[in-house]
C-alpha cells in the first residue's frame, strides 16, 4: 500500500512523538484503517518533511513517532502566481486541485465583473478555510511538501499583481499565442477570468498594468481547463515538465 503523506502546520522534528488532529486521526484510523506501526509521513506545509509511525490511536486522534528527515524537493523551479476569477462550487476546488498539482506557487482568488459567486464576511471564511484544505489535501496526494500561498480574495480592480518577469492574461480574442512567449528568466503572473471570461475593459486595464494578453488555441476553454492548460504548458516551456 502507497504510504500515506499528512499535512499537520506544527513543528516537526526526530524522535518526537506528535497527536495528530481529529481530521487526520479519522483519515487514518477510520478511512485507510491503519494500526499500530504502520509507516506515513508527515509534512508541515512549509517544506519539511518527516517519515513517522503510527504509535496509537486514543479517542479521536492518533499518535505517531516522527523518523528521519526527507530530503525531497519537487517544487517547480518555475514561481507562478495564478489569480484566477472565482468560480462556482466544485469548479473552483478543480482548478485549485490542479493547480497545486501543476506547481503553482501563489493562488489570488479574484472576483470580476462576470464573478456570479456572491459572499458575505462569513461565508467568505468558510470558502477560504474550504480551499485551505483543498490545497493541503491536493498536497499530500502529489507529494508536494510546501504548501502553496493562498490570498484572501479580492476585486480585481484592487489587486496589486506581484512584480515579475512575465505577467499573462487569457483572451481567447488575443493574437498572441505561446510560441510568441519570450523566456521569462523569472517569476510568471497568470490571470484567468471566471465563467464568461474577463471583460475587454478588464482585460485592458490588465494590459495597462503590464499583462500581455494571451491566446491558448482556437477553441474557448472553460475557466477550470484554462487554467490547468496555461499551467501545464509553462511549465513544459520553462518549469519542470521539460
Amino acid at each position: 500500500m502507497r504510504i500515506p503523506r499528512i499535512y499537520q502546520p506544527v513543528a516537526l522534528r526526530s524522535g518526537a512523538r506528535l497527536q495528530l488532529d481529529e481530521a487526520a486521526s479519522h483519515h487514518l484510523l477510520r478511512v485507510l484503517r491503519l494500526k499500530a506501526g504502520d509507516h506515513l509521513t508527515l509534512f508541515d506545509g512549509q517544506g519539511r518533511e518527516h517519515e513517522a509511525i503510527l504509535l496509537a490511536g486514543r479517542g479521536k486522534r492518533a499518535e505517531v513517532a516522527l523518523g528521519a528527515p526527507l530530503d525531497r524537493n519537487v517544487e517547480s523551479p518555475l514561481a507562478v502566481t495564478l489569480a484566477q476569477g472565482i468560480s462556482r462550487g466544485e469548479r473552483m476546488d478543480y482548478t485549485l486541485q490542479k493547480a497545486v498539482e501543476l506547481g503553482v506557487a501563489r493562488i489570488v482568488p479574484l472576483f470580476t465583473a462576470r464573478c456570479n459567486v456572491k459572499l458575505t464576511a462569513e461565508r467568505l471564511e468558510k470558502r477560504l478555510a474550504h480551499w485551505r484544505g483543498v490545497i493541503a489535501h491536493a498536497c499530500e496526494q502529489c507529494g508536494r511538501s510546501r504548501l502553496p500561498t493562498l490570498a484572501s480574495p479580492q476585486a480585481l480592480d484592487q489587486w496589486q499583481a506581484p512584480e515579475a518577469a512575465l505577467k499573462l492574461v487569457l483572451d481567447g480574442g488575443a493574437a498572441a499565442g505561446l510560441g510568441r512567449l519570450t523566456p521569462p528568466g523569472g517569476a510568471v503572473v497568470l490571470a484567468i477570468g471566471p465563467e464568461g471570461g474577463l471583460t475587454a475593459a478588464e482585460i485592458r486595464r490588465l494590459q495597462a498594468r503590464g499583462f500581455q494578453a494571451l491566446r491558448l488555441g482556437p477553441r474557448i476553454l472553460r475557466t477550470e481547463t484554462a487554467g490547468i492548460a496555461a499551467l501545464a504548458a509553462l511549465q513544459t516551456l520553462w518549469g519542470d515538465f521539460a
